[in-house]
């Protein structure tokens, strides 16, 4: 059973919706929404989970890379969380590539819910090619970015905060970098401020 936490505020009651493998499966584009982004492995799914307080709510494909599914999560009054394919992995057949391009585009030239995205990353990574495409569509979009240096406690907190900066160091200033464990919880409640501010009604 996902019983949400305490203290996950307006994420408390998050379900899962629909999937959409086709464009034309996406949900109305009506009211504000969410993304997350990143690549296999990266630690997406268990960056929802922490945000929203359960522990299943966006669940792990066993094959890295295989999942090319959009998957949608209500948070009420019209307000959504999406789980965007991880991209990136190396043995995804050419077919598989092309059809994540084809749905991502489609995704984002055409959702003005889209609010703002969590570009989620491995903090012991980098950014990779792949990433920088991700930004470029963000800012096509005119959605606002944020980054979740996922796996943060991999590292000491003096590398931790080394890589910070490194990453910082490739974005444009106004993009937030937030250093994120899902196990240690940390960066957890600044992730749900900055999600939150973005999914409160616009006059």
């Amino acid at each position: 059973m996902n019983t949400p936490s305490k203290g996950t505020g307006s994420f408390a009651g998050a379900s899962f919706l629909t999937s959409a493998h086709e464009p034309n499966q996406l949900v109305p584009d009506d009211g504000l929404e969410v993304a997350f982004a990143g690549r296999s492995n990266s630690g997406k799914s268990s960056a929802i989970n922490a945000i929203v307080g359960q522990k299943r709510l966006a669940r792990t494909s066993r094959t890295p890379g295989r999942t090319q599914l959009i998957n949608f999560f209500q948070l009420g009054d019209a307000r959504r969380l999406v789980d965007l394919p991880g991209y990136g992995y190396a043995r995804v057949p050419e077919s598989l590539r092309k059809h994540w391009r084809t749905l991502m585009e489609a995704y984002f030239s055409e959702r003005r819910s889209l609010i703002g995205m969590a570009l989620v990353m491995d903090i012991r990574r980098g950014l990779t090619d792949f990433d920088f495409q991700m930004l470029d569509w963000i800012q096509g979009s005119a959605c606002e970015p944020l980054i979740l240096l996922t796996k943060a406690d991999k590292l000491s907190r003096g590398k931790g905060i080394d890589q910070r900066r490194a990453v910082r160091r490739q974005l444009d200033d106004d993009v937030p970098v937030v250093l994120f464990s899902a196990t240690k919880r940390q960066g957890v409640e600044e992730a749900r401020r900055r999600i939150a501010a973005w999914l409160e009604p616009r006059a």
